[in-house]
């Protein structure tokens, strides 16, 4: 899950957003926002929240997955 967070994060980042308007956005609340992009967890609840107002999705995949590989075929 720290991986798909530290991804989150970043595209928390690169969006340019300020947090108050992810916050607004995603309907998450704008200390929770802030703690977690200072580093702090987010509830998968919130973390789909977060992806969705970004314009992304969280997949999940075996942890033993080949890269490149479908999830289906690992």
């Amino acid at each position: 899950m720290a991986a798909v967070l530290d991804q989150l994060r970043a595209a928390m980042e690169r969006s340019g957003q300020s947090r108050y308007a992810l916050a607004q956005a995603s309907g998450v609340n704008q200390g929770n926002l802030s703690r977690f992009a200072d580093g702090g967890g987010l509830s998968v609840a919130n973390a789909e929240r977060v992806a969705r107002a970004l314009g992304l999705t969280i997949t999940l995949a075996r942890a033993n997955q080949r890269k490149g590989r479908e999830p289906w075929r690992a």
